[in-house]
């Protein structure tokens, strides 16, 4: 059993700290919404804390799950933030979706309170979180991780180390490329069966038994035939992490024409007002160009 802090308790955040509390560990929570925090304390054994600091004060491992950049630094520095709560020889486990540059950033300021620091961004949104079943890539040194994995372990199904401090949300940044790239494909894919008269569910049934079988096709291309919208990882999400993506190869000269252009196509997601829709809300552009144009 390890004491553990746990800040951030959105639709990833609150199943992680309860697979925590379930399997045992000492887990003190914190959320900035505190009615969240509240609910999840009458559901899962733990404590409640009243601000980052308080929730790392004793902790071995702080777990970290937030929005973005913005939010991450909001809940690390200053006098209620988690650096201020740090003991010496503690480890933080940030597992926001945020860039490289950050990572690297909050491994020099942890390290100056001789704390050890990790980039673990995962992959399986809502479902993966609270099934325990998420992909977690790592940034880091070995020690911190052979420290951490047993816990990551707890609500993942899969954890790796893919290098030094950074390597986790680069590895994070790949994934949504590919994941971008595959629902923009199978968007076209639905929207030409749809024009052409096809039995939707035939063809996803033929062509899912060959190459063009993805994770994306057995999940959504049934809800993405239906105009349902709601399962997971909104469009607003993945432009925040298509933007890390782009900077990020801006930075290192990498080419993502494809990743520039879906993320436009997300832009005018967004202009249908679908911000909080899912990502394989792309189709949806491809049905309604007229107003695309409009607005």
């Amino acid at each position: 059993m390890q004491k553990i802090a746990f800040i951030g308790l959105g639709i990833m955040g609150y199943p992680m700290a309860g697979h925590l509390s379930r399997a045992n560990h000492e887990v003190t929570v914190y959320n900035r919404t505190s009615e969240k925090a509240v609910a999840w304390k009458e559901e899962y054994q733990g404590a409640i804390a009243n601000t980052p600091c308080k929730a790392a004060e004793a902790a071995d491992i702080v777990c970290l799950c937030v929005g973005n950049d913005d939010d991450v630094r909001s809940v690390v520095y200053g006098k209620e933030g988690i650096l201020a709560g740090l003991r010496e020889g503690s480890l933080l486990v940030d597992h926001t979706t945020a860039s490289p540059t950050l990572a690297q950033e909050l491994a020099m300021v942890t390290d100056e309170r001789k704390c050890g620091f990790l980039d673990a961004p995962v992959s399986g949104g809502q479902a993966g979180a609270e099934n325990g079943a998420l992909t977690i890539m790592v940034g880091g040194d070995e020690t911190s991780f052979a420290r951490s994995k047993q816990v990551l372990e707890i609500y993942a199904k899969s954890v790796r180390l893919m290098g030094p401090t950074g390597s986790g949300q680069l590895t994070k940044a790949v994934n949504q490329i590919c994941i971008a790239g595959i629902l923009q494909g199978l968007s076209e894919g639905l929207h030409f069966a749809e024009k052409a008269g096809l039995d939707i569910k035939a063809v996803v049934d033929v062509i899912s038994k060959g190459a063009a079988q993805s994770w994306q096709m057995e999940n959504r291309s049934e809800t993405m035939a239906a105009g349902k919208f709601d399962y997971g990882f909104a469009v607003n999400w993945m432009r925040k992490d298509l933007g890390i993506a782009l900077d990020t190869a801006n930075s290192m000269q990498a080419s993502l024409p494809l990743t520039a252009l879906v993320d436009q196509f997300y832009m005018d997601v967004q202009r249908l007002g679908g911000g909080r829709w899912d990502t394989s809300s792309l189709i949806e552009r491809l049905r309604m160009p007229d107003l695309i144009r409009d607005t």
